[in-house]
């Protein structure tokens, strides 16, 4: 497969997210002007997406919206449960936790690593806190494939470093400070102070 880019795999996702909404409204079938309209964008990007991985859809006929959605649910990786970890637990790794989307979508937070022996031994939600020096054993029973980072910045590329060195690829990271990775891992960077002075960007240029 030729290498798709991010903004690709980003609308991707939006688009199963809006043929979800479809479903859940009982429209069985959808035009790619439609689900442009919805997303803001062209009609022709929204064929081009999906002509990477495939034909899709009957000219004139538009996409089975069941079909559609669970074909790019193949392609996301959603077809599958993914198991995660979580380093840190302040407020962020709570908030994390608790956030039931993720389990909607299939991704399990199935441990907690923590530094902070009084946090360390306690079960939350039925999930363990525990100490960062049983990942090995951890990671390797659990199945773990990706870990959610959630510590202080001055501590991240430590962690994330460790990890890569157990075998962990994937890593979403909310810690605010530039990451670096070997080739073959990939970080995603959540940073909603960026987010958010993109906004005040837009504000104050209006």
């Amino acid at each position: 497969m030729r290498k798709i880019s991010e903004s690709t795999v980003t609308r991707l996702s939006q688009y199963y997210r809006i043929l979800n909404d479809l479903i859940e409204n009982n429209v069985e079938t959808v035009s790619s002007s439609e689900i442009a309209q919805i997303n803001s964008i062209t009609a022709a990007q929204v064929r081009k997406d999906l002509s990477f991985f495939g034909s899709f859809g009957k000219r004139g006929l538009g996409y089975k919206t069941r079909e559609l959605k669970e074909t790019i649910a193949g392609i996301l990786g959603l077809h599958k449960k993914w198991n995660v970890a979580l380093v840190g637990f302040g407020n962020i790794g709570r908030a994390l936790l608790l956030y039931d989307e993720f389990k909607k979508q299939g991704f399990y937070i199935q441990a907690i690593f923590e530094v902070d022996e009084n946090k360390i031994g306690s079960t939350i939600h039925g999930v363990d806190i525990l100490h960062v020096n049983d990942a090995p054993q951890v990671l390797l029973s659990k199945e773990i494939e990706i870990i959610i980072i959630a510590v202080p910045a001055k501590s991240a590329q430590k962690v994330i470093d460790f990890f890569v060195g157990l075998g962990i690829k994937a890593f979403l990271n909310f810690a605010s400070t530039s990451i670096h990775v070997p080739k073959g891992v990939i970080v995603k960077n959540e940073n909603m102070s960026i987010e958010l002075e993109a906004l005040t960007y837009f504000l104050t240029n209006k």
